[in-house]
C-alpha cells in the first residue's frame, strides 16, 4: 500500500515479531522456545551494544547495520510555520541491504502479496 507520496505504508499485522520468530525457530530446531527467546533476545542485545561503541555490524550477503551522524538542521513547527526549531545533531541507525538481499527484494512482486 503506498500512501500520496509514494512511500509505503505499514499495515498493522504485517510485521514478523520477535515472538513470531521465537515460535518458528523452535518448532524448526526442536529447541524449547525459552532457550530460542534467551538466544535471539542476547543477539540482539549484542548488536546494539556493539552499535553503541561505534562499531558496524555485518551478516555476510544478509547487510550491514552502521551508526551515522545526522546533521543539524532548521525545521518549522507545521502548525506555526513562522516558528523556526533548530534540529539538533543525532546518531542513526542505518542499514545497507547485502548481496542475497538485494537480489531476493529485486524479483517482481508475486501476486499472493498484494
Amino acid at each position: 500500500m503506498e500512501t500520496d507520496n509514494g512511500k509505503t505504508k505499514k499495515q498493522s499485522g504485517d510485521a514478523l515479531t520477535k515472538r513470531e520468530l521465537v515460535v518458528r525457530i523452535a518448532s524448526e530446531t526442536g529447541m524449547n522456545q525459552l532457550a530460542v527467546h534467551d538466544v535471539l533476545q542476547r543477539s540482539l542485545d549484542y548488536i546494539v551494544e556493539a552499535l553503541e561503541q561505534g562499531k558496524h555490524v555485518e551478516f555476510r550477503d544478509f547487510g550491514v547495520f552502521q551508526v551515522t551522524l545526522r546533521k543539524s538542521r532548521i525545521g518549522r513547527n507545521p502548525n506555526k510555520p513562522e516558528d523556526i526549531v533548530r534540529i539538533p545533531p543525532r546518531k542513526v541507525v542505518k542499514f545497507k541491504p547485502g548481496r542475497k538481499m538485494k537480489q531476493i527484494m529485486l524479483q517482481p512482486a508475486s501476486s499472493t502479496q498484494a
